[in-house]
């Protein structure tokens, strides 16, 4: 079978899961005919995705998110001008994945919540199924956890959500846990996809504690807790860092970016102080390591993340760094989590083989029908 992925560039987590899924495709002998991945002018492909992904890259233009330079916190309203503003190149971009569509002939489309998907079946409507993958995808789910309030900033998370799936045969929504579909919604629930790096991975039990500083206030707040507790080891990954390790003192370093170095101290780190994230906390929970959660400032989704992952017992949810809550979390984690985490895991190469098999077996579902049924069910629950 001949598969086309359309994947978000934003961030690392939707191009992490599209390699994992292609290693899925083609140890199962289907063929990945190349990758269309949503760019910005500030935003190229990663070198990381290029260079690992064995078939075709083709970078197409899609309207990104909008983040404050000072503080990371996401900004809707610059994100809408911005789209507004790009609405011509947008539409050209929607004709060009359309004939690329077309020019591949693959069987079935894979979106990892890329709007250039969704946007292209509601109005150009190709010939082929799509399905669409990503943990965002829960947001149609009844029993998604929630910050009470926000109705603004949640009916704008589901509406977002809601322009990069229309016209999908299904949508499998990438869970902590196993949990019930919701059919009239066209959701299914399935596992993470993890980069196999992760998997072969042997972690041990250390005892530091593990944060990815992207938010500039929590490098603060490290130096903060590292003063009250200069007993406690803590290693940083910090965007500010340029040289391998900057160490501060005996119990606190800070190292640059480097994902595979991330790894290796998270597989013997005590715990993790993270944004919220589905990817990170997901790999955190696979090696069997419990994550405090900080969502980014105005950052919706991730704020829910945070909630269904305290619901699912992976770590604890913060809206700031506090180490005595993430000590005094660390006796109640259930450390046999990581064991239940990796046989639900484990599931994901049939589930995943099955939508493809079943969206192939199908015939094309009205784009229109399906349009309707997002916008009356949108703002509901």
């Amino acid at each position: 079978m001949r598969i086309l992925f359309l994947v978000q560039g934003e961030g690392r987590g939707h191009l992490t899961q599209a390699l994992s899924l292609s290693q899925i495709l083609q140890t199962a002998g289907h063929e990945v005919t190349g990758a269309i991945v949503g760019v910005t002018a500030e935003r190229a492909v990663p070198a990381f995705f290029s260079e690992k992904f064995t078939a075709p890259v083709i970078p197409i233009f899609s309207p990104g998110l909008v983040y404050n330079a000072v503080t990371n916190a996401l900004e809707p309203t610059k994100t809408t001008i911005r789209a507004l503003r790009t609405i011509r190149p947008f539409w050209k971009s929607l004709k060009q994945v359309r004939a690329i569509i077309n020019a591949h002939r693959p069987n079935v489309v894979i979106n990892f919540h890329e709007m250039l998907g969704g946007m292209t079946y509601a109005l150009l409507r190709p010939p082929v199924p799509m399905i669409c993958i990503a943990h965002q995808y829960m947001a149609f789910h009844p029993d998604f956890q929630r910050p009470k309030g926000q109705w603004f900033y949640r009916q704008t998370f589901k509406f977002n959500t809601l322009l990069t799936c229309f016209g999908a045969h299904e949508l499998l929504a990438l869970s902590f846990d196993k949990q019930a579909d919701a059919p009239e919604q066209r959701v299914r629930i399935v596992p993470p996809l993890l980069r196999r790096e992760i998997t072969e991975i042997k972690p041990t039990q250390g005892d530091s504690l593990l944060a990815y500083v992207t938010q500039p206030g929590l490098k603060t707040e490290l130096l903060k807790a590292h003063e009250q507790h200069p007993e406690i080891r803590m290693d940083g990954f910090h965007s500010g860092v340029s040289v391998p390790n900057q160490i501060i003192d005996d119990t606190l370093s800070f190292h640059a970016i480097d994902g595979q170095r991330f790894l290796e101290f998270m597989a013997r780190c005590k715990a993790i102080v993270t944004t919220a994230g589905f990817e990170s906390v997901c790999e955190a929970a696979y090696l069997g390591k419990p994550a405090m959660m900080i969502p980014q400032p105005n950052h919706y989704e991730q704020a829910c993340n945070a909630l269904d992952g305290q619901r699912a017992g992976v770590g604890t949810a913060a809206d700031q760094f506090d180490l005595n809550q993430l000590l005094a979390y660390l006796p109640e984690y259930d450390t046999q989590l990581s064991e239940h985490f990796r046989a639900w895991h484990g599931q994901g190469h049939f589930m995943f083989l099955a939508a493809i098999n079943r969206a192939a077996a199908s015939s094309k579902s009205s784009s229109g029908g399906f349009f309707s049924t997002r916008m009356r069910h949108l703002l509901r629950s």
